[in-house]
């Protein structure tokens, strides 16, 4: 799939929105602990686990993306428990492939993302903000600083 649109998200903003999705967390019930998925998953599972007081975390490790393109979810490190108490931690569904493979490793787990996509919406029980199928959310962590082009400039290059 080919991105069209571009949304990038600064440290505050995300750092915001990982707030604002511990709100939501901590009207779900009470969590023993934090699956993050790595990568994306460990800045907004450090915050969430912040704010919501919890010091048992674990990751489950899954590479899906190789730049900007989307493969299938490579599992590097798995977890396996039967607890429902887990609550996994993601920056982001997209299409759900990953969702759906930690799903099967955690099928009683809650599972919350800062952003959702349309195709990976119905894998999660909690998120904050969704996003166009066709967006490329550019992360903090995976950007510098430089000049911005206008709207229009990127406009003229589609």
């Amino acid at each position: 799939m080919s991105y069209s649109r571009l949304y990038p998200v600064s440290w505050d903003q995300f750092h915001r929105d990982a707030k604002a999705l511990s709100w939501r967390l901590a009207d779900a019930g009470r969590f023993e602990g934090i699956v993050a998925i790595t990568r994306g998953g460990l800045v907004p599972a450090a915050i969430v686990a912040r704010e919501l007081d919890l010091r048992l975390i674990d990751t489950v490790c899954i590479r899906s993306y190789r730049d900007t393109t989307r493969g299938a979810p490579d599992v590097i490190k798995a977890l396996e428990s039967e607890d429902a108490s887990w609550l996994i931690v993601d920056d982001l569904v997209d299409t759900g492939g990953t969702a759906q493979v930690v799903r099967g490793m955690l099928p009683n787990a809650h599972y919350a993302t800062v952003y959702a996509k349309p195709e990976g919406r119905p894998m999660v029980d909690s998120y904050v903000t969704e996003v166009s199928q066709d967006t490329w959310i550019l992360f903090p962590w995976d950007s510098e600083l430089q000049p911005a082009r206008t709207v229009a400039e990127l406009a003229q290059d589609q």
